[in-house]
């Protein structure tokens, strides 16, 4: 009975192998490696930390003039918020978004003003919240809750209210930043000569 498992392994002729590794068996000599010493580390080591010592000197020099740059001039939020709402009148087309951005700038105001927490706040609860507070007259209590309830129409009821309707929501704004901005201080009199 015969193995079919068995393989029979045949020599290639040798006129075969001599021509197909000729060709590639001939090379050119290699030029010399060059092996770093064992100093070369030290070299590597000293750029570096020259390296270094520039960076370091460079910054020496440039974080004392960023340390002392002169500060950025502070814009008081009233001169903020009345700069937004003359911005706010380029959207009286849209009535939804000028509401939305008359009502953000006002409560924004009134948070950096007076530290109300009148932006992440729904309106109900703004309004609670300056209820119990004596930072506003009563007047603008009321106006600033009329204000936002008018505003909260337009915003989620779908109210489309007319350009003189928006309008007057703008000059409720202004009229409120205007009344709380601070008072600056009277300047100081000079002392008048007497006269005889």
């Amino acid at each position: 009975m015969a193995d079919t498992n068995t393989a029979v392994i045949r020599p290639a002729p040798a006129n075969a192998v001599a021509t197909t590794n000729a060709a590639e068996d001939i090379r050119g000599i290699r030029p010399p490696v060059n092996v770093p010493g064992e100093w070369a580390w030290l070299g590597w080591t000293l750029a570096a930390l020259a390296a270094l010592a520039l960076l370091v000197q460079a910054l020496r020099k440039l974080v004392p003039r960023l340390l002392h740059a002169p500060p950025l001039p502070v814009v008081p939020p009233h001169v903020r918020a009345r700069a937004k709402l003359a911005d706010a009148l380029a959207l009286l087309g849209d009535p939804r978004l000028f509401c939305i951005a008359v009502s953000e700038v006002t409560r924004v105001y009134l948070e950096e003003r007076f530290d109300f927490r009148a932006p992440e706040r729904t309106t109900e609860e703004f309004l609670a919240e300056l209820r119990a507070t004596d930072r506003l007259t009563d007047g603008q209590k009321l106006s600033l809750g009329d204000f936002l309830s008018r505003c909260d129409l337009v915003k989620f009821a779908r109210y489309e209210p007319a350009r003189p309707e928006l309008e007057d929501l703008h000059a409720a704004a202004l009229r409120l930043v205007d009344e709380t901005a601070p008072q600056s201080a009277p300047e100081p009199r000079q002392p008048q000569p007497a006269t005889p």
